[in-house]
């Protein structure tokens, strides 16, 4: 699993966790043997076990991930694992009742709800982010550093012809276009789907592959490549990258969170099982944090923290749940 830069949400949480545990001078405790949990006066908060599974999106999880290894310092007797199958290898999961929660770089389908409804499954959205899906070069690549909608169009969909640069336009290099393109479980193909091919079929040449680092080391690697993915994933591979501006717009926090970036900026979300929120005190606990801390653990990561009012609206509804 890729290792993220937490440090600037390590900071932000490693103060408040230090504050709070000197918060007091007096410390008791009180145990119950019947739930395994310790209450402490300094905190407020009690000592959980328990598990928590979850899977999905690979764009979401190194927020998930950051967050996972925070929650870890105040819950170490909770054990939460995250898989990355891709938003829609995640719903798969949700829907077979394998996990708790589902992360997507997507909203959920209509045939997914219908799943859902099926098996009897009582779900939340929420919104933990923002992202801009980041379509990048190699830095040898000197001609397409600017794209418009509709030249991604005649780049990504298949027309039965071997593309070359110079298809797009006659100045640029007639040499072969190697891509480079999320698998079919991702949320991130799907969003580009909708937005750029408009149901179309992608190039059939395009390498994919669910792993973001498959892509960018692709595309770092041949001058030729062109690929897409959340932009994180640009930020964390910058020195081996050049990010493609669209329709005159270059991804960065402010046109992502502005929606300047358009129309590849979206939302990121977690979706949660009702039913273990209101059985799985420890699961309930860790959405909480999640929300607490998500904006945070965001932009450390290389995403976009939501409003703050978006997350208070997230804790009202979790609390409903409860």
């Amino acid at each position: 699993m890729k290792k993220w830069k937490y440090l600037t949400v390590t900071a932000v949480l490693g103060s408040a966790l230090l504050l709070g545990a000197c918060g007091s001078d007096t410390e008791t405790e009180d145990t119950t043997t019947g739930n395994d949990t310790v209450e402490t006066a300094d905190s407020g908060d009690a000592q959980l076990t328990g598990s928590i599974s979850g899977d999905g999106s690979s764009t979401v999880a190194p927020i998930t991930e950051g967050l996972v290894e925070e929650y870890g310092a105040v819950q170490p007797d909770v054990k939460v694992s995250v898989g990355v199958s891709g938003t829609g290898g995640g719903f798969e999961k949700f829907i077979a009742g394998e996990t708790d929660f589902s992360n997507a770089s997507r909203p959920i389908k209509d045939e997914e709800k219908a799943e859902l409804e099926k098996a009897g499954i009582d779900y939340t959205e929420f919104q933990v982010a923002f992202d801009g899906l980041t379509v990048v070069v190699n830095p040898e690549n000197d001609w397409a550093t600017e794209l418009t909608v509709d030249q991604l169009k005649q780049l990504w969909i298949e027309n039965g012809s071997t593309k070359k640069w110079s298809d797009i336009d006659p100045s640029w290099p007639d040499e072969e276009i190697v891509f480079y393109s999320p698998g079919t479980d991702s949320g991130t193909y799907d969003y580009f789907d909708e937005v750029i091919l408009d149901g179309s079929d992608l190039v059939k040449s395009a390498t994919l592959s669910e792993d973001d680092n498959v892509l960018v080391q692709g595309v770092a690697s041949d001058k030729n490549a062109i690929g897409f993915f959340g932009f994180a994933y640009y930020l964390e591979n910058q020195d081996k990258l050049t990010a493609v501006s669209v329709n005159g717009v270059a991804p960065t926090n402010e046109t992502i969170e502005s929606g300047e970036y358009t129309p590849l900026s979206r939302p990121l979300f977690v979706y949660a099982k009702n039913s273990a929120l209101k059985e799985n005190e420890a699961f309930y606990d860790f959405m909480k944090f999640t929300l607490e801390h998500a904006g945070e653990m965001a932009e450390a990561v290389g995403y976009v923290k939501l409003p703050d009012e978006k997350y208070d609206e997230g804790l009202s509804t979790l609390e409903s749940l409860k």
